[in-house]
């Protein structure tokens, strides 16, 4: 059995990204290695709460945007 894995070209801050295929936004924090809990996720222009990064899929030529939350004191 052969596993094919497919790629999608989207935007991530401005800057052009090809990440496997298919994905949600929860996929690509994952790949990203980023926590859902300190990022702000915008979709193709659309604010994405949390519960909905898993439910939310890429398709080729969406932005996104993250936003990170620092802290400090």
């Amino acid at each position: 059995m052969s596993t094919t894995t497919d790629t999608l070209d989207i935007v991530v801050n401005g800057e052009p990204r090809r990440v496997p295929g298919p994905a949600t936004l929860a996929d690509l924090l994952a790949h990203l290695a980023l926590d859902p809990r300190g990022v702000v996720v915008e979709h193709n222009r659309r604010i994405v709460r949390r519960p909905d990064l898993g439910s939310t899929a890429l398709a080729a030529g969406d932005a996104v945007e993250l936003v990170h939350f620092v802290g400090g004191g």
